[in-house]
């Protein structure tokens, strides 16, 4: 597995990281925790160095299967975890008080079974809690060695600024992919002057780009997707045409269209690195072999044509998740 750092912070990882979510939260059923172990064992043992959760996925529950699972290999590995949100809960709003922060660092140090946490996010700005204060509280807690680099998600040029200036900013951490490249309009610009890390959640566009989802998938009442704008069944029967053009391009090159999506994001910057999620072997081996996959320029053109030439439906969010984001 090649590797990259995150901007100017020296944060070395794998060039693809794994998103865990899935494997206890959000999409529904999850599969058994050993299960879980296994799975991510298996990217360990295929060359993955950096493991996405949060103590909201669960709740708690990720955490714990991290840390059962990655105990073997804590100093292989480089684990990212967030704090931001009032007892864990996103339906409850957020809490960045600079002692929620401290609070959430210790019990995630407990849950994940560490000395030390090596990418913190806040996982949303709290408009409530001056950023300045975030990113001191991190500060304190980084000068403490509980954790090693500080992170933001979601945020926007401003907050990345004024964090950036209290604390460095090791990485950004935001949706990113072929259909949803909001990040492109101010966020990139700002991380490359900054010298900061971006790391795309979703860059699969949670399952679709992969092409196993159509308009006839039925989403368990516990999937979140089943609540998002574009997941519902007209989104997705016109949506399907990206992943139609994105597929005639990965068959030219003997590749699968998720290979092609993870491909095209490491083709844009050096310092972007994804973290696809899955629950499955065979989806990791996929996944995993999109690092080796080298764009031509002619297929980047090719891909920025169909881009330009097909519109996306559906807001990525519904309203109530929508607010939480702020930029």
């Amino acid at each position: 597995m090649q590797t990259r750092i995150l901007g100017n912070s020296g944060l070395r990882v794998s060039a693809l990281g794994l998103g865990c979510m899935g494997l206890s939260h959000a999409y529904g059923t999850a599969p058994q925790v050993s299960d879980g172990v296994a799975l991510l064992h298996a990217a360990v043992e295929r060359g993955v160095t950096f493991f996405d959760t949060a103590e909201v996925y669960g709740p708690f529950r990720n955490e714990e299967l991290l840390g059962k699972a990655l105990a073997p290999y804590r100093d292989q590995v480089v684990i990212a975890t967030k704090f931001g949100f009032k007892e864990a809960n996103a339906d409850l709003g957020l809490d960045s008080r600079p002692e929620n922060i401290r609070a959430v660092c210790e019990a995630s140090l407990q849950r994940l079974r560490t000395d030390r946490i090596d990418l913190f996010y806040q996982h949303r700005v709290d408009p409530n809690v001056p950023i300045e204060d975030v990113a001191g509280t991190v500060k304190d807690l980084i000068g403490e060695g509980k954790v090693k680099h500080f992170g933001l998600s979601e945020a926007g040029e401003t907050s990345i600024r004024r964090a950036h200036a209290v604390q460095p900013v090791a990485a950004l951490q935001s949706e990113y992919s072929l259909w949803w490249r909001e990040p492109e309009q101010s966020v990139l610009p700002v991380l490359e002057e900054l010298g900061i890390g971006f790391v795309p959640f979703s860059p699969l566009g949670r399952g679709f780009l992969t092409g196993a989802i159509t308009a006839d998938t039925e989403f368990a009442p516990t999937d979140f997707r089943s609540s998002l704008p574009r997941f519902a069944v007209e989104a997705r029967r016109a949506n399907q045409a990206l992943v139609e053009a994105i597929g005639a391009i990965a068959a030219a090159r003997q590749a699968t269209p998720a290979q092609v999506a993870l491909a095209w994001l490491l083709a844009r910057k050096p310092w972007i690195v994804p973290i696809p999620g899955t629950t499955k072997l065979h989806r990791l081996e996929e996944n995993l072999a999109a690092a080796e996959l080298t764009l031509h320029e002619a297929d980047l053109q090719q891909i920025a044509a169909a881009l330009d030439g097909i519109a996306i439906v559906g807001d990525r969010y519904n309203a109530e998740r929508q607010k939480q984001v702020t930029r």
